[in-house]
């Protein structure tokens, strides 16, 4: 049971909007001939004035206060036009206006975006430097893409089979596009921010838990673009599996705790091979004399990323004929066949027969790994297509490397 009014709550936020806003534009509203016409009360009062309107009336009533606080920021600009003041104050208080309105309905929502508001407005010089010193063309561009095909292209996809055998799902393979150029991004970040000798290891294995295939694509691009960067990259690469096996723990023990009793010498085994492996790129890199490096062209590669897409498009219809061809009755074809996709999901499946009392758990140990070995060879044609032939012959001896060790952990089983 609330003790205050719900109308109070909302002045109150109303109150706290205004002055949150206000308390950043009176910093900089300056003084004599340059001052600004509004500080700390003004908007306090058009936050505390929005409020009183969608309370005293409607949204009508606040839309009209809103036209009545553009025609007085207009004004305010037009007087100052010589000195090309700008709109960001006369914006803001027209939007401060409209949030006191919005927080006699909706406080939480309006005192979230008040936040954000002030937080914009404070961060200017910072927001500037960014855009106009550190970001570059090739970055902003890239920026734009991303945020295309991530806001854009990817929400009017549809969500559902298509195809021969319902194999493709349109949605999913643009999120394999999306999640290539994040990776690459996240890549790109890394080798500015910490240097290509960290950068990449640390990135590889943080990226492998969301895709170690698309982070594998990711790392061959970066080598294949900048050879310098061969070692690292190929670091990242591998230890991406890392990640891979330590999500596939977990996946499993969420779903059935035996059978993750059942993989735990075969998991262990293959992420431990994939560590060494990862680890001693990783110090080969670390042993390279140190040396400024520039990032080139751009975060990612568009053609790159779709190509991947079109692998892995090709690889579902190759899995659905192959289940169509031998039936559904064989656990260890069906495994196979989705593990060309995503290991994560076919064992998940198989561990869910488990908990279903279909199949024993030593039963999951063969489909499991099955899904792992047509994982890996999905990742060796990523490796292939995106690295070429260098990249490769360094990344795949670590993927057979893990493989093999998580086949020999069933003979220590």
């Amino acid at each position: 049971m609330s003790f205050v009014h719900p109308l109070v709550v909302g002045f109150l936020v109303a109150l706290g909007v205004g002055l949150l806003i206000g308390i950043d534009r009176e910093r900089r509203k300056g003084g004599g001939a340059t001052r600004q016409p509004a500080g700390l009360r003004t908007f306090t009062l058009a936050s505390l004035l929005g409020a009183t309107a969608m309370a005293a009336g409607d949204e009508i009533v606040l839309a009209a206060v809103a036209l009545g606080m553009v025609a007085f920021a207009g004004l305010s600009y037009w007087r100052a036009r010589d000195g090309d003041p700008g709109l960001t104050t006369e914006t803001a208080l027209v939007l401060t206006a409209l949030l006191g309105g919005l927080a006699i309905k909706h406080p939480e929502f309006a005192a979230g975006l008040g936040v954000v508001v002030a937080v914009l407005l404070a961060a200017r010089s910072a927001l500037h430097r960014f855009v106009r010193s550190v970001l570059t063309d090739d970055e902003l561009r890239d920026l734009l893409i991303f945020a295309a095909a991530t806001l854009v292209v990817l929400p009017l996809l549809p969500d559902k089979p298509i195809g021969p055998y319902g194999a493709l799902n349109l949605r999913t393979v643009w999120t394999i596009v999306i999640l290539v150029m994040a990776v690459s991004a996240l890549g790109y970040v890394a080798v500015r921010v910490v240097g290509p000798r960290y950068g990449l290891p640390l990135a590889g294995l943080a990226s492998g838990f969301v895709s170690s295939s698309a982070t594998i694509g990711a790392m061959g691009t970066r080598a294949k673009a900048e050879p310098e960067l061969m070692k690292p990259a190929v670091a990242g690469a591998v230890l991406s599996s890392v990640a891979t096996v330590v999500q596939l723990a977990i996946l499993i023990a969420a779903t059935n705790l035996p059978t993750l009793q059942a993989l735990w010498l075969p998991l262990t085994f293959s992420g431990v091979a994939a560590m060494l492996y990862g680890g001693a790129f990783t110090l080969w890199a670390l042993k390279q004399k140190t040396q400024k490096h520039e990032t080139q062209g751009s975060a990612f590669s568009l053609t790159t990323a779709l190509t991947f897409a079109a692998i892995l498009a090709v690889v579902l219809l190759a899995a659905a004929a192959a289940q169509d061809l031998f039936g559904e009755a064989g656990v260890l074809v069906a495994a196979s066949a989705a593990g060309f996709a995503d290991t994560h999901s076919a064992a998940v499946s198989v561990a869910s027969l488990v908990s279903d009392g279909r199949i024993k758990p030593p039963q999951t140990i063969i489909p499991v790994l099955a899904a792992f070995t047509t994982n890996t060879v999905t990742k060796m044609a990523f490796a292939v297509t995106a690295g070429g032939h260098t990249f490769a012959l360094y990344v795949i001896p670590g993927l057979l490397l893990m493989l093999a060790a998580a086949w020999a952990g069933i003979l220590v089983a």
